[in-house]
């Protein structure tokens, strides 16, 4: 028996490519998988109508829609809310729309790696915090003698493409390290606009990350593009990369 998810990341809704969310959309009813997965930057500017966007598309949907925000996904014209609740329109949605998924395979574990402010430029990299370390390494312990597959999920890959330059995601490798430490099997990811899938090493510890490109129309070299996890306790996570050519 297999577990069949749905992975893609940065739809950008107020910018977003509605061909191939339609495309998406489409092989979702087709294919009728476990999960569908977004990785953040659901929208462009955290407006409240790409929310509703966001929400009418999901909102299509039966099977469970695991979400998880972005740095895009923070009040970008609204400084106040975006310092004192920066995810409160990101909760409206995931209370629409969003649910968690454990199925005999695989579990899914969140791992927040965005922040409000932070002291560098560019803002929109990653940023991982102790507070949303330490949850989920507790929560990946909390399962050590589960068998099933254990997939991590947030939005900035925690290594940059290459180890000869500096990580752009603060914490990640330190991240990267406890979490495959701790039981991890896979750490998916978008941000990028460009999928990957490789498997990478910190400390002695080994894990493969799976990153997702992206459905809007900011494109980074990469055509639009979604991918399909099968999963299955006695295998290896296998991938299919599924490219919607413009």
């Amino acid at each position: 028996m297999t577990t069949r998810l749905f992975h893609f990341s940065d739809p950008h809704f107020g910018i977003e490519n509605q061909d191939a969310l339609a495309r998406l959309a489409q092989a979702v009813s087709d294919e009728k998988p476990d999960a569908l997965i977004c990785t953040g930057d659901l929208t462009q500017r955290a407006k409240h109508s790409e929310f509703d966007a966001a929400s009418e598309y999901f909102s299509q949907f039966e099977c469970p829609i695991v979400l998880c925000a972005g740095n895009h996904d923070m009040p970008y014209y609204n400084l106040w809310e975006r310092l004192t609740d920066p995810y409160r329109r990101f909760r409206k949605l995931y209370a629409e729309v969003g649910s968690a998924l454990e199925s005999d395979d695989v579990v899914l574990v969140p791992f927040v790696t965005t922040v409000s402010v932070q002291p560098r430029i560019p803002l929109s990299d990653g940023v991982v915090r102790k507070a949303s370390l330490d949850s989920t390494i507790m929560h990946l312990r909390s399962m050590i003698a589960d068998t099933r597959l254990k997939l991590v999920f947030c939005h900035h890959p925690l290594l940059g493409p290459d180890d000869d330059k500096p990580n752009p995601t603060i914490g990640g490798d330190q991240a990267f390290s406890k979490i495959a430490a701790s039981g991890a099997d896979a750490i998916i990811s978008g941000h990028v606009h460009v999928p990957f899938d490789s498997s990478r090493s910190r400390d002695g510890h080994k894990m493969r990350m799976l990153g997702a490109g992206t459905l809007s129309n900011r494109l980074r070299g990469s055509p639009p593009s979604y991918q399909v996890l099968t999963c299955s306790k006695s295998e290896v996570i296998s991938v299919e990369r599924r490219v919607l050519d413009e």
